[in-house]
C-alpha cells in the first residue's frame, strides 16, 4: 500500500504545483495613447494584472511644454480612459498619467506627446523595398522598454502552395512605434513566400525581458546584422519555383538586433513528399509540395510557466507538431507529435490556423489543431473526426457551459459528408451542436453581437445567425472575417477589410463606425481582407487595428475614439489572448480571443496568475 499512496500524493503535488504556477509574461508599461477627433482627445492607458485592485489614476495635460494642468480633480477609479474636450489641438499637448494608490499619487508618470494638428492615427514610415508591400504584422517588446515594437512581413511576388512560380524572398523588418527602423531579415530564395510558408513567432521565449523571433530558414537566409545562414550559393528552386530539396533550418533571432542566435535542423524534414495527404476532400496526395509545405506555428506554455515555440507541418493528412524551448542560450527539442501517415485518426484534422488554450484547466496549454487537440505533453488529447477547415475560434463562448468551447467551420467537398459548422467542448472534443450538413463552409465567426441572447453568437455558412446553443435567431451579418472590441460597450464589432461596423441586432443590418480607406489604407491577403494586425497593443482593453497605406509607404495604427465605463486588465495579460496575437499571422489570419467570456452581462474576470519575467531595460 505504501508505494501507491506515495505515487498518488506525488501526482497531487504535481497537479497543485502546476495549477498555482505563475506564467512568465513580458513587462508592460501603461501604453498611454491620445487620439484626436475633430472636437476632443481620447486618452487611454493600460490597467495591469499586477495592479492593486483599488488603484486609481490622475490625468494631466501640458501645452507646448508649459506647467502641466490637472484634468481630473476626481481620481479615476473606473475606466482607464479619459475624454479631453478642452484641448487646443492646434498646439502640442503632452498627456501625463499618474497612478494613485491608497489616496496617494505616485511619482511614476507615463506620458504621450500629441503633436499639433495630429492625425487620428499613429504613422510608422516604412523602409520601402521596390516591388514589395507591407503584409502581416506581429508585436513584441524587442528592446525591453515595456512597450511593443512592430515586426513586419514584407512580401513581393508570393504564391499559394497550389500554384507554381518563383516567389521573391520573404523579408522581415522591425520598427519602434515612433518609426525608428531597427533591422531587416531576408529569408532568401530557398524559402518560398506565401501565406502557408512563412510563419513568424514574436515572443519573449527565455524570460530576459526582450522578445525573440522564431522562423523557418534555409541556405542563404541573411540575418539582421548581415550574417548568412548556411550556403548562400545554393539555389534549390525547381522549374516550378518550388523548393522541395535542400536543408531546412529553424532559427531563433535576437529581437533587438535581428541577429541569428541559434539555428538547427527543422523538424520534421520533408521525407516522402508524396505521403502528406490522406483524409477528407483534400486528403489526396501530391508530389508538387502542396501538402508537405503547409505550415502553421504558435507559442504555448507547455509546462505552465515558460513559453515554448511550436512549429507545425501538414494538416490535410500527416501532421507533425514540434515543440522547442529557448532557454539560457540553448535551443532544445521538447517533444514531437507525429501522426506518421494519413490513416491515423489525428491526421487530416488541421486547419489553415490553430489555437492555443488551457482547455483542460490544468495550468498548461493545449493546441487546438483544427478538429483535434494536442495535449501539453505532446500526446493527442482528442480528435473529433470533423476534418480540415479554414477557421477555428476558442473561448468561453457559452458561459452556461463549463469551460471553453471551440467553434469551427469545415470543408465538405469532393463527395465527403459531415457538418460544415460545429461547436465542440474544448476539453473533451464532445460535439455540442452542428449545422450546414454536408455543406462546404469557407468562413465563419463567433462574437457577442446581440445582447438579447446569452454568450456569443455564431455565423457562417447558409443557415444564418445562431446562439451559442445552436438555436437559429435570424439573419447573420455578411461580415465573417474578424471581430474587434472597439466602441464603449461590451459587445463586439465587425472588422472586415478596412471597415469597422456595429451590428444593429434590432434591424439586422450594420452601421459604419470607421472606414480606414478614407485615410488611404488597404487590407491584406486578397479576399481574406484582414488588417496587418488587430490587437490590444496600446491604451485600455479595447483593440487597435493596423493597416498599410495603398502606396506601402506607411503603417497606420488606429485606436478607439470612444469612451467606456468598463475597466478591464489589458487583454495582453490574458495569456490565451496574448498567444492568439502571436499566432494571428499564420495561414489564414484569425482574430484573438480571451480565455473568459467578454461580452454583455459578463462577470469581472479573475486576474491572470502571472509573474513578470524581467524588465529588459533597468
Amino acid at each position: 500500500m505504501y508505494k501507491p499512496v506515495s505515487n498518488v500524493l506525488l501526482c497531487l503535488l504535481v497537479v497543485l504545483t502546476t495549477a498555482t504556477a505563475q506564467r512568465q509574461m513580458e513587462y508592460l508599461g501603461r501604453g498611454v495613447i491620445a487620439m484626436p477627433t475633430e472636437k476632443d482627445v481620447m486618452v487611454s492607458w493600460r490597467l495591469l494584472a499586477t495592479d492593486d485592485d483599488k488603484i486609481g489614476f490622475r490625468v494631466y495635460r501640458s501645452e507646448n511644454g508649459k506647467q502641466p494642468q490637472l484634468l481630473t480633480p476626481q481620481v479615476l477609479y473606473t475606466a482607464t480612459c479619459f475624454k479631453d474636450s478642452t484641448a487646443n489641438l492646434a498646439v502640442e499637448n503632452t498627456y501625463v498619467v499618474k497612478p494613485v494608490i491608497g489616496g496617494k499619487e505616485q511619482e511614476t508618470a507615463w506620458t504621450y506627446v500629441l503633436k499639433a494638428a495630429a492625425n487620428p492615427y499613429l504613422s510608422i514610415p516604412l523602409h520601402v523595398i521596390a516591388g514589395y508591400s507591407a503584409n502581416d504584422v506581429s508585436v513584441g517588446d524587442l528592446d525591453g522598454d515595456g512597450e511593443y515594437e512592430i515586426v513586419l512581413h514584407q512580401t513581393g511576388v508570393s504564391h499559394d502552395n497550389s500554384q507554381a512560380g518563383i516567389t521573391d524572398p520573404p523579408i522581415f523588418q522591425a520598427y519602434k512605434l515612433d518609426g525608428t527602423f531597427l533591422w531587416q531579415i531576408n529569408l532568401g530564395k530557398n524559402i518560398r513566400d506565401g501565406a502557408h510558408y512563412t510563419q513568424f513567432m514574436v515572443y519573449d521565449l527565455d524570460g530576459d525581458g526582450k522578445a525573440e523571433i522564431a522562423m523557418k530558414t534555409a541556405d542563404g537566409t541573411v540575418d539582421g546584422i548581415g550574417k548568412v545562414i548556411g550556403d548562400s550559393t545554393k539555389d534549390y528552386r525547381n522549374s516550378d519555383g518550388r523548393v522541395l530539396d535542400g536543408p531546412e533550418f529553424f532559427t531563433i533571432f535576437n529581437g533587438e538586433t535581428g541577429a541569428a542566435m541559434a539555428t538547427t535542423n527543422y523538424i520534421p524534414a520533408r521525407g516522402n513528399i508524396g505521403a502528406w495527404g490522406g483524409r477528407g476532400g483534400n486528403g489526396k496526395n501530391d508530389n508538387n509540395g502542396n501538402r508537405v509545405d503547409r505550415f502553421v506555428a504558435c507559442v504555448a506554455y507547455l509546462d505552465g510557466i515558460h513559453p515554448s515555440v511550436v512549429m507545425c507541418r501538414g494538416y490535410y493528412g500527416r501532421t507533425v507538431l514540434a515543440a522547442w524551448d529557448w532557454r539560457n542560450g540553448q535551443l532544445t527539442s521538447r517533444w514531437v507529435f507525429d501522426t506518421n501517415d494519413g490513416s491515423n485518426p489525428f491526421s487530416g484534422m488541421g486547419n489553415h490556423n490553430l489555437f492555443v488554450a488551457d482547455v483542460d484547466n490544468d495550468g498548461k496549454d493545449e493546441i487546438v489543431y483544427g478538429s483535434m487537440c494536442v495535449d501539453d505533453n505532446g500526446k493527442g488529447l482528442y480528435t473529433t473526426g470533423l476534418r480540415h477547415g479554414d477557421a477555428v475560434h476558442v473561448s468561453d463562448l457559452d458561459p452556461s457551459h463549463p469551460g471553453q468551447e471551440v467553434y469551427g467551420i469545415h470543408e465538405i467537398e469532393e463527395g465527403t459528408k459531415g457538418p460544415g459548422v460545429a461547436v465542440f467542448d474544448a476539453a473533451t472534443g464532445t460535439i455540442l451542436w452542428t449545422s450546414d450538413k454536408d455543406s462546404d463552409v469557407g468562413r465563419g465567426m463567433t462574437a457577442d453581437i446581440d445582447p438579447r441572447y446569452a454568450g456569443c453568437e455564431c455565423w457562417g455558412g447558409a443557415e444564418g445567425l445562431r446562439t451559442c446553443k445552436g438555436e437559429s435567431i435570424g439573419t447573420a451579418p455578411r461580415s465573417v472575417n474578424f471581430r474587434i472590441w472597439w466602441d464603449g460597450d461590451l459587445l463586439a464589432e465587425l472588422l472586415d477589410g478596412t471597415r469597422i461596423e456595429k451590428w444593429d441586432y434590432l434591424n439586422a443590418k450594420t452601421s459604419r463606425l470607421l472606414d480606414t480607406r478614407s485615410f488611404n489604407c488597404v487590407s491584406n491577403n486578397g479576399t481574406k481582407s484582414n488588417p496587418a494586425l488587430s490587437a490590444d497593443i496600446l491604451g485600455d482593453w479595447r483593440e487597435e487595428v493596423i493597416y498599410r497605406t495603398a502606396d506601402n509607404q506607411e503603417l497606420r495604427i488606429f485606436s478607439t475614439p470612444y469612451s467606456t465605463p468598463y475597466r478591464l486588465v489589458t487583454l495582453m495579460q490574458d495569456a490565451q489572448y496574448r498567444l492568439s496575437v502571436a499566432w494571428q499571422n499564420v495561414g489564414y489570419n484569425q482574430p484573438p480571443y480571451t480565455s473568459y467570456f467578454l461580452g454583455d452581462g459578463m462577470q469581472q474576470p479573475a486576474k491572470e496568475n502571472i509573474t513578470i519575467a524581467k524588465k529588459g531595460k533597468q
